[in-house]
């Protein structure tokens, strides 16, 4: 027998023994990658139509667990696509029957809004939303947008149009047998939340229709569509814009219609692009399809952004006044220090300064107050004092 001695000096032993100690974790984690990118939920679940197996990964043993095919799919389900353009389209025998109850939905809608705002009920308003199916058309557009189906989505944008005017026209007609001196646009809240919208409305918008689209492309959470509709409002600002040109407000009719087409245009933009990520766009083959799905969304962008102008103008006009307020009530607080009087309310609006005080005695000179708003607020001002006397009294028990 014989033996082979290892001539090798200690430190190159020692060497060899690291070296061969890293190359064998270099396979361990080699091996392991190659488990872990080989399990079904990275490598597989960008295809939409891989089978329903889905594979666990533990220690780089891969063992297949059967799942439902809904837990193993990340996109559009193909199983559910016509399922999914028989609920959303309007079309096939059944056509008048669903524009009948679309239609007579809407209607029924535009009443309980119409005097839901009117009568400054939240509660009600909530209903309306709820009942009304002007969100159905819309998420047809974008759907047929992302499909390339140029022919659906005339026809949805067309039951858009019309189910838009039919709601003017009917809260218009329904506004007429209420007294003009009951209609407040100040003071009703449900109509002074409408007719002066700013950006916190589009983005808003963009969070509920990016939601309407995923739960439209799932069956399973088809329930969750009345939340959405009620955080989106579709027929409440139609029903302002109704009763505002009733009440011969063309700017708050404006507003309300500028709040509508804001919520109208971000459910189309964030709406196609879920439904473009979630892989519906698939069944867009050819390229005149194609062309079309791009031209679609370029045109939701440009719409989405000369809609953003307006709201940018009025969110930068809620911050300068928010500012010049606070700035203005710092003021009044100034001027009125070494009295007994407190401020009580402080409101510019353009030019004018009004400042509601409560108290009693001597005040300083009001032309005082003017200068130094103006300098504060940097223009030529209107100040408008209104005083509520104070009665203190005061009662002890026996």
């Amino acid at each position: 027998m014989q033996t082979h001695t290892d001539r090798r000096s200690p430190s190159q032993v020692k060497v060899g023994h690291r070296e061969g100690a890293g190359q064998g974790k270099v396979q361990v984690l080699t091996r392991f990658f190659h488990a872990v990118f080989s399990c079904s939920f990275l490598s597989r679940d960008l295809d939409p139509g891989f089978s329903s197996e889905s594979h666990s990964c533990f220690g780089g043993i891969m063992s297949a667990i059967p799942q439902p095919a809904l837990f193993t799919k990340l996109g559009f389900d193909p199983a559910y696509l016509s399922t999914f353009e028989d609920k959303l389209f309007i079309e096939g025998p059944q056509t008048a029957r669903r524009l009948t109850n679309f239609f007579t939905l809407l209607l029924l809608a535009t009443v309980i809004a119409t005097y839901g705002v009117l009568s400054n009920s939240t509660a009600t308003v909530i209903g309306a939303m709820i009942v009304a199916p002007l969100m159905g058309p819309m998420m047809a557009i974008t759907s047929a947008v992302v499909m390339g189906s140029l022919s659906r989505a005339l026809r949805a944008f067309a039951l858009t149009v019309a189910g838009i005017f039919a709601v003017i026209i009917f809260s218009y007609l329904l506004s007429l047998i209420v007294p003009s001196f009951t209609i407040s646009f100040t003071s009703n809240g449900e109509i002074t939340s409408r007719i002066n919208p700013g950006l916190y409305a589009l983005l808003t918008a963009l969070g509920a229709g990016a939601a309407g689209a995923f739960i439209i492309s799932r069956s399973e959470i088809a329930d969750s569509l009345g939340g959405v509709a009620i955080a989106i409002s579709l027929v409440p600002p139609l029903c302002v814009v109704g009763i505002s040109l009733r009440a011969g407000q063309l700017s708050a009719a404006l507003g309300s219609l500028l709040l509508f087409m804001t919520n109208f245009l971000a459910i189309l933009f964030a709406g196609g692009v879920i439904l473009v990520i979630i892989g519906l766009g698939k069944s867009a083959a050819s390229n005149e399809q194609l062309r079309f799905r791009r031209r679609g969304l370029i045109l939701f962008v440009v719409c989405l952004l000369l809609v953003a102008i307006p709201l940018s103008v009025t969110a930068y006009q809620n911050i300068t006044g928010i500012e010049d307020n606070n700035t203005a009530t710092v003021e009044v607080q100034k001027w009125l220090q070494g009295t007994s009087y407190q401020v009580d309310m402080v409101d510019i609006t353009d030019n004018t300064v009004i400042v509601t005080i409560e108290g009693t005695g001597q005040l300083k000179p009001l032309q005082q107050l003017a200068n130094q708003l103006s300098r504060t607020v940097g223009r030529q001002i209107l100040v408008n004092l209104r005083t509520v006397p104070a009665q203190m009294s005061e009662s002890r028990s026996p």
